[in-house]
């Protein structure tokens, strides 16, 4: 007679599989958590690559557990998240010692629009679909920008709360700090940007201000490129020391139509100026043959360009590609 308490080899077998299948799911639903992990991970750092950076951190801690531990986990989910934040605000703290020796200023790595990720590889490296960056508000260049301005605790309680709907209590766990002090960081992050935002105009707008303002720019149109800016507009370089650019911030509509009719004038024949999606809003890509050398982006309210932000360093332009 066989003991019920001990199964037999086509149990075994029969169970086998569902308990492996088990083990599949649960890392299929671990390795599914890396598309928002990036997501989080990019507003935290304003980089794609230290995002990725930061998320691959986040995994190498998980899978160094041993199997009963990850058991042990509710939600890996979470526990991810929380990797992954810490890893990054460890990164924003140090990040402030590391600008002090880049050469320039530092802008925010931009981000193509998800289109160009389409045929699974740029510039030859794989891309892997759940890499893409939900694109919205929280990733536009001027909001970017602005979250640099933050301490690195403000910045991941205000991005972490307000964007991502953690509870303060979950902050709290990432950040070291009472739930209570978590909430006061977040309301300071918020009044940064009440304080620093004017209304951004609608994307058809702002569109529409980026294609005049390149127009003007091509035809070296100086009094144009002053209707289009912002008396008190700005424009500044991120080169990294790793590209011929202006070396400081340009002030006022006056001087920069003058250096942009300037810079259209050096332009060789072999660049083009292309429009394209960068973080979510229209943007001009100067390109040549096929590779871009430099990223303008703009930030546009009143119907006027506020900001210009020139990226140049190769290294934060390395998954650009034309899709021409």
């Amino acid at each position: 007679m066989t003991d019920r308490s001990t199964p037999t080899s086509s149990q075994e077998s029969a169970e086998s599989p569902r308990e492996e299948d088990s083990v599949v799911s649960r890392q299929d639903r671990i390795a599914g958590e890396r598309g928002q992990l990036i997501n989080i991970a990019y507003r935290l750092l304003g980089s794609r690559s230290e995002a990725e950076d930061a998320v691959q951190e986040a995994y190498a801690r998980w899978y160094a557990m041993s199997q009963e531990k990850q058991d042990a986990i509710e939600s890996p989910g979470a526990w991810l998240t929380t990797a992954t934040s810490r890893v990054c605000l460890s990164q924003l703290k140090s990040a402030r010692a590391r600008r002090e020796s880049y050469v320039g200023p530092w802008v925010p790595e931009p981000l193509p629009d998800n289109s160009a990720w389409l045929t699974g590889c740029a510039n030859g490296i794989a891309v892997d679909p759940a890499d893409r960056i939900t694109l919205d508000e929280s990733v536009a260049m001027a909001f970017l920008v602005l979250l640099d301005s933050m301490t690195p605790a403000e910045r991941v309680a205000f991005i972490l709360h307000d964007i991502f709907c953690l509870t303060f209590a979950e902050v709290s766990e990432i950040i070291g700090r009472t739930p209570a002090a978590c909430r006061q960081l977040a309301s300071s992050a918020r009044r940064r940007v009440r304080t620093a935002r004017a209304p951004s105009a609608t994307p058809a707008r702002h569109a529409q201000v980026v294609r005049e303002f390149k127009r003007a720019w091509e035809a070296k149109d100086i009094a144009t490129l002053v209707d289009l800016l912002d008396p008190e507009a700005t424009a500044c370089a991120d080169s990294g020391g790793l590209a011929e650019t202006f070396p400081e911030p340009i002030q006022g509509a006056e001087s920069i139509a003058r250096a942009w009719a300037d810079l259209a004038g050096r332009v060789s024949e072999d660049i083009s100026l292309l429009e394209r999606l960068i973080n979510g809003q229209l943007a001009v890509v100067a390109e040549r043959k096929g590779q871009p050398v430099s990223v303008f982006t703009f930030d546009v309210a009143d119907d006027r360009v506020r900001h210009i932000w020139v990226t140049a360093n190769p290294r934060k332009i390395q998954f650009f590609y034309s899709p021409n």
